[in-house]
């Protein structure tokens, strides 16, 4: 069964999914055997071939076309080429409405002074986001991508930045227990 899906994309962020010469687009067309068209009017199309091996990689081009349209660099949005990292896709408009004000106050929150919260939430979930727009976007494997997504929802939500770090740092405990115990079954 063919599978086809048309994403749209910024004007701004089309370049960013070609590439230079194409590169880009090559690239994840030839990662998720899948055929990628791209629109001028800001639209890109995913088509998988009429027998494909795995049908899970359309879906895959789908989401890394989708994590460059929402502000990740090309390299962060072929990550997601591993089956276990996903993104998430927050809408900002659905917490906090339309009032341009506090949408920029929203993510001001998230990204917080010089990115410091932003980049703590990264460094402690072992995720990557970006906030782009209208959205806040995750990449990333559970439990972090989870822990990163409960800890933004905080954040739109208006919890105190001590509060999201003392979850955070609880989270952190959590992720290297978890760890811990995967090692230890291994031997």
């Amino acid at each position: 069964m063919r599978y086809s899906e048309t994403v749209r994309v910024p004007a701004e962020r089309l370049g960013v999914i070609v590439g230079r010469n194409g590169r880009v687009r090559k690239r994840v067309q030839t990662l998720t055997n899948v055929k990628i068209e791209v629109n001028p009017e800001g639209t890109v199309t995913i088509t998988s071939p009429e027998k494909t091996e795995d049908p899970v990689l359309a879906w895959k081009a789908r989401d890394m076309i989708r994590a460059m349209a929402r502000g990740f660099s090309p390299k962060r949005a072929l990550s997601l080429i591993d089956e276990d990292t996903r993104l998430v896709v927050i809408s900002l408009r659905d917490a906090v409405g339309t009032s341009p004000n506090q949408l920029k106050r929203v993510a001001g929150r998230i990204i917080g002074e010089n990115g410091r919260t932003r980049r703590a939430i990264e460094e402690i979930t072992e995720t990557k986001i970006s906030v782009y727009g209208r959205t806040v976007s995750v990449i990333g494997a559970d439990p972090g991508l989870e822990f990163s997504s409960r800890a933004i929802g905080m954040l739109i939500g208006g919890a105190p930045h001590g509060t999201v770090y003392r979850y955070l740092e609880k989270m952190r405990r959590e992720m290297n227990r978890q760890k811990t115990e995967l090692w230890e079954e291994d031997f």
